[in-house]
C-alpha cells in the first residue's frame, strides 16, 4: 500500500461509527474517550462498567489491523486516565482497564459483520424477531444496515435471519476451534513481520 493509500484506510478506520453502543454512564466514558482514542490512531470498541473489585471501567480499543499490544494499552491509559480524572463521568472510585477486544470480540460495526464472515457469532436483539431475541449462528456477512446469520431452528434446520445492526443490543463472536486457528495463524504471521 502507498502513503496515500494507508492514510485512505486510516481515516475510513477511524471514521466509522459504532453501531452498537452502551447506554447510561458507559455511553458517557464512551463520548470521553473516543476522540482521545482516534488521536492515538486507535478506536473504541466498547466500553463496561462492573462492580468487579469496587468498580471497574473497562475500555476495549483496537488499532488498524484489530490488534491491541500490552504497549498500546499501556499508552491509550496513560492519555486516557488524565481525561477521565477531570470529566469524572463515574460517582465513586473505580478502576480503569485497558484492553483488546480479545479472541471472542464484540462485533460493533458494519465492518465487523463482514470481517469476521464464516465464524460462529452470538447475537441478542433489543426486540423479538419471529418470536426469538437470541441468535446463535455462522455470520453470512451484512446486506445493506443488516447482517445475515445462519442459524439452527428447533426442528434441526438451518435457515438465515437478516438481522438490522441498529437493533442489536449486543453482539460477539463464539470462541471456537476455526477463530482459535484463525487467531494463531494471524499471530504467527505478525511475528514473522517483526522478525
Amino acid at each position: 500500500m502507498d502513503d496515500r493509500t494507508t492514510a485512505i484506510a486510516l481515516a475510513n478506520f477511524a471514521d466509522e461509527p459504532r453501531l452498537i453502543i452502551e447506554p447510561g454512564r458507559a455511553a458517557r466514558v464512551a463520548a470521553l474517550v473516543e476522540p482521545v482514542l482516534g488521536s492515538l490512531g486507535y478506536r473504541l470498541v466498547r466500553v463496561r462498567i462492573s462492580a468487579f473489585a469496587g468498580c471497574t471501567v473497562q475500555i476495549m480499543a483496537e488499532r488498524p489491523d484489530g490488534t491491541m499490544g500490552i504497549e498500546d494499552c499501556e499508552a491509550a491509559s496513560r492519555a486516557l486516565s488524565p481525561v477521565l480524572d477531570v470529566a469524572d463521568p463515574i460517582e465513586t472510585a473505580y478502576q480503569l482497564e485497558v484492553s483488546s477486544p480479545g479472541i471472542d470480540r464484540p462485533l460493533v460495526r458494519h465492518s465487523d459483520f463482514d470481517r469476521y464472515a464464516g465464524y460462529v457469532a452470538h447475537v441478542e436483539m433489543q426486540a423479538p424477531i419471529d418470536g426469538r431475541r437470541r441468535f446463535r449462528g455462522e455470520l453470512i456477512g451484512t446486506e445493506g444496515d443488516c447482517a445475515r446469520i445462519r442459524y439452527e431452528t428447533n426442528a434441526n434446520e438451518f435457515t438465515d435471519a437478516l438481522l438490522r445492526i441498529d437493533d442489536m443490543m449486543e453482539a460477539k463472536l463464539v470462541l471456537t476451534d476455526a477463530l482459535i486457528a484463525q487467531s494463531l495463524r494471524k499471530s504467527k504471521q505478525n511475528q514473522r513481520k517483526g522478525d
